[in-house]
């Protein structure tokens, strides 16, 4: 199997403004520790108090940061997350004292709570936001429970499944993982090296719930199930924009271990006959997959009023919007009232006339205790492949 890096070659002005989602956090991050904690930005004014804030790529657009900053007189200091693991990494080595704030994918954010790391939410007092979002993310939203306290409260999401060019593949072969394995579609899937996401849906592909503790037995359906799909892929991406040129030229018919987050980018760009569908369940058994990213409040806060305001200001209806409408990727916010401000190309960006189809055919991503096991077999396959 070969492993494609890079994005040489590209000539479109499309692709030349494309960032990994890796290199892009890279060069951000590297900035951020240049300019330093209260360094000032043009057109940014230094206020005198700080507070340490951990997120994806958009939660740092300032179209959030400076009205926040603005309205609470403060700075915020962003540490841009290159992945969850390595983010949840740091705030555990540090006892979370260099942050007040952090916006990661959920299972990260979920697991602050049994660390001892965040500062649970009063449900009472945050009533009113979960009002404002669609029923699936009342509470007890599990994935950010710990037991019954509550340690963040959701601000993305979106859904992993094959990605499919209209053009070149017909959405009907991809209600199912079983082409992955058709010999007809030898070297032409692709698929990202992107830690547990390939994992997880082809787990769920082989019968195996991923977010259950697994047994040896369960644990070699997931191997056997990885082993046939490097078996029949071509490549192994780690570039977006590499993946979505792939796929958009039929170099490969599908993508495994992303989703939205690849296609909704292409659509934007006006590439409409890019989709993301979801599986059909088995016998009951889903097999897609609901991604969602979610905020918290680290408990070594010394700015919790401050803190709360963050978590209300990304939870609001204009906040939401800005978040799910942005340049690298576009992924919907569980505030139910963001839908007022798309435009109708944007609702079709978003697929928003598949969401019901989505969330009736998919799993929410949650913690996976055996996710080490599984991440083990994965690189001893994939090595046995190459």
């Amino acid at each position: 199997m070969s492993t494609l890096k890079g994005k040489a070659g590209f000539s479109q002005s499309f692709w030349a403004a494309k960032q990994t989602r890796r290199t892009f956090l890279k060069t951000a991050g590297a900035t951020s520790l240049a300019l330093g904690a209260g360094a000032l930005i043009p057109g940014r004014l230094q206020a005198a108090e700080t507070m340490g804030y951990m997120c994806w790529e958009g939660y740092n657009d300032p179209r959030i940061v400076q009205p926040f900053e603005k309205a609470n007189d403060v700075s915020l200091v962003i540490d841009l997350i290159v992945d969850s693991p390595a983010g949840f990494a740091k705030i555990a080595a540090s006892g979370g004292r260099d942050m007040d704030v952090v916006s990661s994918d959920v299972p990260w954010v979920q697991r602050l709570g049994p660390a001892g790391l965040c500062n649970y939410l009063d449900q009472t007092e945050f009533a009113d936001i979960y009002e404002n979002y669609y029923p699936q993310f009342h509470l007890p939203f599990a994935p950010l429970m710990d037991s019954d306290k509550v340690t963040g409260i959701p601000t993305r999401w979106g859904w992993v499944g094959p990605v499919v060019n209209t053009k070149t593949s017909s959405i009907d072969e991809w209600k199912s993982y079983d082409a992955c394995f058709d010999s007809r579609n030898k070297d032409k899937i692709g698929i990202m090296d992107w830690g547990d996401w390939p994992i997880m849906p082809m787990a769920l592909h082989a019968g195996v719930n991923p977010y259950q503790p697994l047994d040896d037995a369960a644990l070699k359906e997931v191997r056997t199930v990885l082993r046939a799909l490097f078996k029949n892929s071509r490549a192994l991406f780690s570039d977006l924009s590499l993946s979505q040129k792939a796929l958009l030229d039929g170099s490969v018919k599908t993508l495994i271990g992303t989703g939205t987050y690849t296609t909704s980018g292409l659509r934007k760009a006006g590439y409409k006959n890019i989709v993301c569908v979801v599986p059909e369940p088995v016998n009951g058994f889903k097999k897609g997959i609901i991604w969602i990213e979610g905020s918290a409040i680290l408990k070594a806060t010394k700015n919790l009023d401050r803190s709360k305001k963050l978590l209300r200001h990304l939870a609001s209806k204009e906040v939401g919007y800005i978040l799910s409408i942005t340049d690298l990727t576009c992924n919907p916010s569980p505030n139910k009232h963001v839908a007022e401000l798309y435009s109708d190309a944007e609702r079709e960006v978003l697929q928003m006339d598949y969401f019901d189809t989505v969330w009736g055919n998919s799993v929410l991503h949650n913690v996976a205790p055996s996710i080490d096991a599984m991440l083990a077999i994965w690189q001893e396959e994939l090595a046995a492949a190459n």
